[in-house]
């Protein structure tokens, strides 16, 4: 007979109190032997564990050995984005691909690279042979960023030469990764519809000379139908999303994987469950739920009083999912301002009004603009904090129609770029080494006891 989850649940409740009375670490230690924790310094700053030229985050600058808040800054290979990103959208380009170019080989590229570099993706964007069918269709899954993992995973077997750590073998892999993993998220995400929720199957094929934003939503929509402020806004989203820094979690694992010569697969599959974390990519869905619950609970969206008492309500534990925190507020390294953030929402608030929806977004303002008051009401802090790119993200995308599922899915598609940035320039460094931290043993010392004696 087969057993369900319930039938062992009196075992596991056994075996929880076992583990509690035989696994506590007291919080001291960590202070006694200075231990790190989050690999972050006492004052919030990341503790230093390597170089890069990819990218750089900018929130803070120190002083006499003091932080001082700054207006963020994000700057891919020497260039500030929000420069990348006007050069482009002042020329009427779409972005994505030419910054996938720049993080890649760290320069921009001219117009006939970049037509080069388009045309290679393009080539790339078809999956291999039965691989939808063997790997998606065959093996659903109710989450799109754990078949994206597994999706990452199986390509190991369709590659002729998988282990091979040239520079021109992870060049190749790496764009293969990003030309296939926009589709491989659409087919999943079509495939959980079909078989989660009941819908028609519907599969598309990436067209020829679309952006990667404009296949994208293509690809995910019925009728194959959107408009070009839509496809314009999804690009700069994902050029956005694309890389920031090297200490992010997910680079991080990357970096960690690469640094012992496994496959690009495997590095690249670890930065995708990380990114699947609520800590990390999955945030944008938690803002969403979370402004759902302000939608549904404040009377008054234009009150301020009304708004930052629902705000304290959730600080409070008493509303929302009770978690104590408000969703897409403050960031590990910005402090009075995200980069991505201020783009963003500055392209937000123009479809916006385009869809007629001026007051859901001016409430998300209120949000952002109340939250940093009510944080030194209810808690007493008095830390600088700002919106971070997570309060925007997920309305934009509901704005455009994209279901929640994709948001971190979405996450990924940009975040590919730079992972395999991390990944080529970890592998490829002259100073490469296995990571490989310490950890300060506190268990103490005991013998063997023979079981009939325990």
């Amino acid at each position: 007979m087969q057993t369900t989850p319930n039938d062992n649940a009196g075992f596991f409740e056994s075996l929880c109190e076992e583990y509690q009375k035989h696994n506590h670490i007291d919080p001291e230690y960590y202070a006694r032997w200075g231990v790190k924790r989050g690999l972050r310094n006492a004052d919030g700053t990341g503790v230093l564990a390597g170089v890069t030229q990819i990218g750089n985050v900018l929130g803070y600058y120190v002083q006499d050995g003091e932080r001082y808040p700054m207006d963020g800054k994000l700057i891919y290979r020497g260039i500030d984005v929000e420069e990348l990103i006007n050069g482009f959208v002042g020329e009427g380009r779409f972005g994505f691909e030419e910054t996938a170019y720049l993080l890649l080989f760290g320069v921009l590229p001219t117009r006939e690279q970049l037509e080069n570099f388009n045309h290679i993706l393009s080539e790339n964007h078809t999956l291999p042979k039965m691989f939808t069918e063997d790997m998606i269709i065959k093996a659903p899954s109710p989450d799109v960023m754990n078949k994206l993992a597994r999706s990452v995973l199986a390509l190991y077997s369709y590659d002729d030469n998988p282990d091979d750590l040239s520079l021109a073998n992870q060049l190749r892999q790496a764009v293969q990764l990003i030309a296939r993993v926009p589709v491989i998220v659409a087919h999943a995400f079509a495939v959980k519809r079909h078989y989660y929720d009941d819908e028609s199957l519907y599969l598309h094929r990436p067209q020829p000379g679309l952006s990667v934003a404009q296949n994208f939503l293509y690809s995910v929509r019925h009728d194959n139908q959107f408009t070009e402020q839509e496809a314009r806004l999804l690009d700069l989203c994902l050029v956005l999303h694309a890389e920031h820094g090297g200490g992010n979690n997910s680079a991080f694992a990357c970096r960690v994987l690469s640094s012992s010569n496994t496959d690009i697969y495997s590095s690249i599959a670890a930065a995708v469950g990380s990114l699947k974390g609520p800590r990390h990519g999955g945030a944008n869905k938690k803002v969403m739920e979370m402004f759902h619950h302000i939608e549904d609970e404040v009377k008054d969206w234009k009150d301020d009083d009304e708004v930052r008492a629902y705000l304290g309500k959730l600080l409070r534990k008493e509303a929302g999912d009770r978690s104590g925190l408000i969703y897409g507020m403050g960031h590990a390294i910005y402090t009075l301002s995200d980069p991505r953030a201020v783009l963003l929402k500055r392209f937000a608030r123009q479809l916006a009004e385009t869809k007629g929806i001026v007051d859901q977004f001016e409430l998300l303002e209120s949000v952002e603009r109340l939250t940093p008051g009510v944080l030194v009401d209810v808690k007493g802090e008095k830390k600088v904090v700002c919106a971070n790119i997570d309060l925007y993200s997920g309305f934009v995308y509901q704005m455009m129609g994209i279901p929640e599922e994709l948001y971190t899915p979405l996450f990924a598609v940009a975040r590919m770029v730079g992972w395999c940035a991390h990944r080529i320039e970890e592998v490829t460094s002259p100073a490469n080494r296995i990571i490989r931290p310490a950890y300060k043993a506190v268990a103490p010392m005991r013998t063997f006891v023979p079981l009939d004696q325990r």
